[in-house]
């Protein structure tokens, strides 16, 4: 369930599995977002404002943070490493459709950590990376840029969520009904 790609690359495991490389980025990113997308969705239900509640928020910036940069070497990995092709038999529609959920994948696991980190910057509070390193202030407090920032980090968040069931259910389904071998090229140890 991959797109092709315009270079080729060498792999460890042969012409229809991923790099070594890119199975770990994409596993770092995909623990990454799980743990961050729980985490968000836990301390916006504590209710007030407590040294709890912010030290959860200080930590779902960090993974922030750290999700943004490994999906910024995932996606130069990427650019510059074809994907391996689409398993034999897979009709051009679906090989359409998971070339078009990777492309909005790669968007999303950029455009939605910039957006909570500028939300957090309309807010007023500075993101200060495990809490030793001051990331860059690119805009200041705005009341106006704050609920919509807020909103848009939100659904772009659901959005992801969204894409990423339905990535899994494909990778599933192409295991169990398909047998093709396609989740096996990112994870390894189903071959």
């Amino acid at each position: 369930m991959a797109s092709q790609g315009p270079h080729t690359s060498a792999r460890a495991d042969g012409a229809n599995g991923y790099t070594a490389t890119a199975i770990g980025l994409h596993w770092l990113i995909a623990l990454g977002i799980f743990a961050a997308f729980g985490l968000g969705l836990y301390m916006t239900g504590i209710p007030g404002l407590t040294l709890t509640k912010l030290k959860l928020y200080s930590w779902h910036k960090w993974l922030g943070v750290s999700i943004f940069a490994v999906a910024v070497l995932r996606v130069l990995w990427r650019a510059t490493h074809a994907a391996p092709p689409v398993a034999p038999g897979t009709p051009a529609w679906q090989a359409r459709a998971a070339a078009a959920a990777h492309h909005l994948l790669y968007a999303l696991i950029i455009v939605v950590p910039v957006t909570g980190y500028l939300y957090s910057l309309a807010a007023g509070v500075p993101v200060v990376f495990l809490g030793r390193w001051e990331m860059p202030v690119l805009i200041g407090p705005s009341e106006t840029l704050k609920p919509i920032l807020q909103a848009a980090h939100a659904w772009l968040n659901y959005l992801m969520a969204g894409v990423v069931v339905v990535h899994a259910a494909a990778a599933i389904k192409h295991q169990v009904i398909d047998r093709d071998g396609t989740l096996a090229r990112m994870i390894p140890f189903l071959r």
